[in-house]
C-alpha cells in the first residue's frame, strides 16, 4: 500500500502542475483584456512559459539524478505557487510574463520527478501501467482548470482564481515533504558529484543512445497537438471559430481528459505486453491525429458537434501515446542517468508545442486576428511537425534495432525491439 500512497502524493503535485500550466489557456480571453494583449503577444506570453519548461528539462534531469524526487517535487511546487500568486495580483504585462516563466520552471521539474519514483517503488511488470497512469491521471489538472478554475474566474475574478491555484501548490508542498520518499529505504539513490566536463559528457552519452532520441521524437509527434489545444488555443478555437459556448467548450476539454485516461490504461497494458510493437502504436497515433485534423480543417465552415467530439477524443490519445517515449528512455538507459534521459524525452513534445503556439499566433496576427479562417490556416502548421517527428522515429528506430541486433549495448534494461 505504501508505494501507492507515495505515488499518489507525487501525482497530486503533478495534477496541480497541470492545473497551473493550463490556467492561462482557459483564461486567455480574460488575460487579453487584463493585459491588453493581442493574439501574437498572448501566444508569446504562454510560449515563454513553455520555453522555460523545455529549456530546463536537461538541468532538471541532472538535478533529479543528483538529489532525488522528493526535493525536486517540493521545489517545483514552491516555484509554481509563487508564480501563480504573483500573477494573481499584477496588472503589469512584464511582471505577468515573468510570473509565468517561474511557473514554467517549477513545472519543468515536477513530471519527471514523479516518473522517477515509479521504478523505485513498483515491480517491473507494473512500471508501464503506472507510468501511463501518472501521465493520464495528471491531466485531471486540466479538468480543474476547465471547470472549477474557470467558474471561479467568472464568478470571483482574476485575483481570487489565481490565488486559489497558488494555495493548492502550498498544500502540495506540505504533503510532499510529509509523505514522499525517493526510495523505500529513503535514500536519494543519486550518483556521485561530477565535474562540469563529466556532466556534459554524460549528457552527450545519454542523447547519443538511439533509444533516447526515439523517445524524443515519439514525444514530439504525439503530444504537441493536444498540448497546444489544451494549453493555449483550444478554448478560443472552440468558442470564436467553431461558435460553441464557453460551457460546451469547457466540457469538451474535460472530455479530453476522460478519453486520455481510458486510452492510457489500454496503451500501458499493450506497451507492457507487446514492447516490440511500441513504435507502431506511436505511428498509428500520429497518423490518426493528422487524419482527423485534415477532415475538420477541410470543412468550409464550423464543424458539427459530433465531429469536434471525435477530434478531441482522437488527439487526446496523443497524451498517453507520448508516455511511450519515456518507456523507450527507461529501456535504453540505466537508472543512474534515467532522470536526464526522461528530461530529454520530455523536451520533444514541448519544443514542438511552443513553436506551434508561437507560429499560430503569428499566422493569426498576420491574418487580422482571431477568426475561423485564421485559425484554419494556423492549425495547418501542425503538418510540418508531424512530418519531422515521423522521419525522426523511423531513423532512430532503425538505429535502435540495429544496436539490439548487434548486441553492443550493455546498459539495456530490457532486450526488446522498439
Amino acid at each position: 500500500m505504501r508505494p501507492w500512497i507515495v505515488w499518489a502524493t507525487g501525482l497530486l503535485a503533478y495534477i496541480v502542475a497541470v492545473l497551473d500550466r493550463t490556467t492561462l489557456g482557459v483564461s486567455g480571453l480574460a488575460a487579453a483584456d487584463r493585459f491588453g494583449a493581442g493574439p501574437s503577444l498572448l501566444s508569446t506570453f504562454v510560449v515563454l512559459q513553455v520555453v522555460v519548461y523545455a529549456g530546463a528539462q536537461v538541468p532538471a534531469g541532472l538535478l533529479l539524478d543528483r538529489y532525488g524526487s522528493r526535493a525536486l517535487i517540493a521545489s517545483g511546487a514552491a516555484l509554481m505557487a509563487s508564480g501563480q500568486l504573483g500573477l494573481a495580483f499584477t496588472e503589469s504585462l512584464p511582471a505577468a510574463i515573468a510570473a509565468r516563466a517561474v511557473v514554467g520552471l517549477g513545472d519543468a521539474v515536477t513530471f519527471i520527478s514523479v516518473l522517477r519514483l515509479v521504478p523505485h517503488w513498483f515491480a517491473p511488470r507494473q512500471i508501464p501501467v503506472v507510468t501511463q497512469l501518472t501521465g493520464i491521471c495528471g491531466q485531471l489538472g486540466q479538468v480543474l482548470s476547465a471547470i472549477p478554475f474557470l467558474a471561479l474566474l467568472s464568478a470571483s475574478g482574476w485575483s481570487v482564481a489565481y490565488a486559489s491555484a497558488a494555495a493548492l501548490g502550498v498544500l502540495s508542498i506540505v504533503l510532499t515533504l510529509a509523505i514522499v520518499r525517493n526510495t523505500p529505504d529513503g535514500s536519494a539513490a543519486t550518483s556521485e558529484t561530477m565535474s562540469v566536463r563529466e556532466t556534459l559528457t554524460s549528457v552527450k552519452t545519454v542523447w547519443l543512445r538511439p533509444g533516447t532520441r526515439l523517445g524524443f521524437f515519439t514525444h514530439m509527434g504525439t503530444q504537441f497537438s493536444i498540448t497546444v489545444f489544451a494549453l493555449m488555443w483550444g478554448l478560443p478555437y472552440l468558442t470564436e471559430a467553431q461558435g460553441l459556448s464557453a460551457g460546451v467548450a469547457g466540457a469538451l476539454l474535460s472530455l479530453s481528459v476522460v478519453s486520455a485516461i481510458g486510452c492510457g490504461v489500454l496503451i500501458g497494458i499493450l506497451t507492457g505486453r507487446y514492447p516490440h510493437r511500441r513504435s507502431r502504436m506511436v505511428l498509428a497515433i500520429i497518423t490518426s491525429n493528422a487524419v482527423v485534423w485534415t477532415v475538420v480543417l477541410a470543412l468550409p465552415g464550423p464543424a458539427p458537434l459530433w465531429l469536434l467530439i471525435v477530434l478531441i477524443v482522437v488527439i487526446s490519445v496523443g497524451g498517453p501515446g507520448s508516455m511511450v517515449g519515456f518507456d523507450f528512455a527507461r529501456t535504453f538507459n540505466p537508472r543512474a542517468t534515467l532522470g536526464t534521459a526522461q528530461g530529454m524525452v520530455n523536451m520533444g513534445g514541448f519544443i514542438a508545442s511552443l513553436l506551434l503556439m508561437q507560429a499560430m499566433g503569428m499566422v493569426m496576427q498576420a491574418m487580422g486576428g482571431i477568426s475561423f479562417e485564421s485559425f484554419r490556416s494556423a492549425w495547418m502548421v501542425q503538418y510540418v511537425v508531424w512530418a519531422l517527428a515521423v522521419v525522426g522515429i523511423l531513423i532512430t528506430r532503425r538505429k535502435a534495432r540495429r544496436l539490439l541486433r548487434d548486441g553492443n549495448d550493455r546498459i539495456l534494461l530490457e532486450g526488446v525491439n522498439p
